[in-house]
């Protein structure tokens, strides 16, 4: 009987709103060097999809074929074992005309690929499922991951603020600035009630806050505590950084709760230079001047869209 070895492929399939479709493809140029409006994505790359706001699940790919009769005449030969198994048919919107499967038609397929695998198929609560998903004119079948929302259960916080990005955001922004955790060390140095640090913090991202405001300080280690997680945050100014990280994250709506000048944003962005090569800066004005002046270059941006409220979100690295 045929083993079942992956391909080291994995298909992404996403959702989100009209208002998310640039955040989103940042946070998948992150991921994956590559970004598509399709709302699925094939790469080689492993993310679980439980990281992104935007991922609704992955098929880790087995078996993948120019058609269905192929995908049936490969899983003939499998054996499941003692696992019990379940196969579906994953639904997508955006796919191509000639990817698309009626409700009916899905159904039969699942029944038919689920009789031609050898045992025991549980519906309720298999020990596998498999996904099925016809992409680009070829047909894909493999280990079915589906998202969980973690960052919703972070939605109440027992400190807040209005101003504060949204938990979606904030998780995303986490994602962009640290696409692949392993070895990376970073800071959220301005990180206010922290709702950046709560996300990336549940991810395992190796990340310590600060901000010169006391009761935020307190505010967002009470935050950090209440999620069962553990963080640093540090009371006092970037400018008294001396550690050095791979990354940092600013988020920067500084005059929306107090009265930084343009001359105290530029500092922070000054300071930000000596201890990190990488700079993710959220704004809610453009402020490309600074990010120069401050001896970054930009790489990658985006606008993420709160009905009428904008911010960007910049990409930088240090300036050769």
């Amino acid at each position: 009987m045929k083993q079942l070895t992956a391909t080291g492929d994995y298909i992404y399939t996403y959702a989100y709103t009209n208002d998310e479709k640039n955040l989103c493809q940042l946070e998948m140029r992150s991921f994956f060097e590559k970004d598509t409006s399709s709302k699925i994505i094939k790469s080689g790359v492993a993310i679980d999809p439980s990281r992104s706001p935007f991922i609704k699940e992955r098929v880790e790919v087995l078996l993948e074929g120019d058609s269905l009769q192929e995908i049936l005449r490969q899983s003939a030969e499998v054996d499941m074992d003692q696992l019990t198994f379940k196969v579906i048919f994953l639904k997508i919107n955006g796919l191509t005309e000639q990817d698309q499967v009626d409700y009916s038609g899905k159904r039969n397929i699942e029944r038919e690929i689920g009789s031609a695998i050898t045992g025991e198929a549980d519906v309720h609560h298999p020990d596998v499922t498999f996904g099925l998903i016809p992409f680009e004119g070829r047909w894909y079948l493999g280990r079915y991951l589906q998202s969980e929302p973690v960052w919703f259960k972070h939605m109440k916080k027992p400190r807040e603020y209005s101003t504060a990005l949204s938990t979606r955001v904030a998780r995303a922004v986490a994602n962009i600035a640290v696409p692949q955790p392993e070895g990376i060390k970073a800071i959220d140095p301005c990180c206010g009630i922290g709702t950046v640090l709560v996300e990336a913090l549940s991810m395992g991202i190796d990340i310590v806050g600060r901000d010169m405001n006391p009761l935020v300080v307190d505010g967002s280690r009470e935050n950090i505590a209440h999620f069962g997680l553990t963080g640093e945050v540090a009371l006092g100014p970037i400018a008294e950084v001396e550690a050095i990280y791979d990354v940092a994250i600013i988020d920067m709506p500084y005059n929306l709760y107090t009265h930084a000048t343009p001359a105290d944003q530029l500092g922070i962005l000054k300071a930000a230079y000596p201890i990190t090569e990488k700079l993710v800066v959220v704004t809610i004005e453009t402020m490309d001047h600074m990010i120069k002046e401050a001896g970054f270059a930009i790489t990658d941006r985006c606008i993420a869209k709160k009905g009428l409220f904008l911010r960007e979100i910049v990409v930088c690295q240090k300036a050769v």
